[in-house]
């Protein structure tokens, strides 16, 4: 069994924004690969499916970022799922937007969510960081990332997101190099 995480904020404004990346890829991942409908549990949306002969439990955690871990512990802990079965999708300022980059275990990188997470269940599991680019100052990444991607943005973040859902199962099999081939293959951004 294996515990697929987006990161980001509940909310209606939150939608959309640049913080919230993983809750929009873990929906296209979830609408792609026919997941049952979102349910409440555990302090996140959930829904579950198979991808690649595996049962999958697909989580938006909804405890706001820097409050992730809590709800993830829970389902970790009820599931007893091994961390090397987690992958958590998440927002990466320091990769240009679009940008995708995995690795498994390592540190937060200064990521609320990743330290919420960290401190509640390890740092062994998956990483998978989509890169939403950095404003260029740092007093001015907090509205930046809780603001909105422009078009353009939008256009290579919706790329992207399809990209993952499509080649999710390689992540499930654990062959993060031919996922990332694929990606890079797929989506042509630098």
């Amino acid at each position: 069994m294996f515990l697929l995480i987006g990161l980001g904020n509940p909310g209606n404004e939150y939608v959309d924004t640049r913080h919230n990346v993983g809750f929009m890829a873990l929906d296209d991942i979830v609408e792609r690969h026919n997941f049952s409908s979102y349910n409440k549990k555990y302090d996140a949306f959930v829904a579950t499916g198979n991808i690649a002969g595996e049962k999958v439990i697909a989580v938006k955690p909804q405890t706001f970022m820097n409050k992730s871990g809590i709800s993830i512990a829970k389902f970790v802990n009820f599931y007893k799922i091994p961390l090397q079965n987690v992958i958590v999708i998440y927002d990466e300022l320091d990769l240009s937007t679009g940008k995708v980059r995995v690795k498994s275990g390592g540190g937060n990188g200064g990521h609320n969510g990743l330290k919420s997470i960290d401190s509640n269940i390890g740092k062994e599991y998956t990483k998978v960081r989509i890169g939403i680019s950095h404003p260029g100052n740092k007093d001015k990444v907090s509205g930046y990332v809780l603001s909105k991607f422009n078009t353009d943005e939008r256009i290579i973040i919706d790329s992207v997101n399809e990209q993952i859902a499509t080649y999710i199962e390689l992540l499930i099999q654990k062959n993060q190099n031919e996922f990332m081939n694929k990606i890079s293959i797929n989506t042509n951004i630098d």
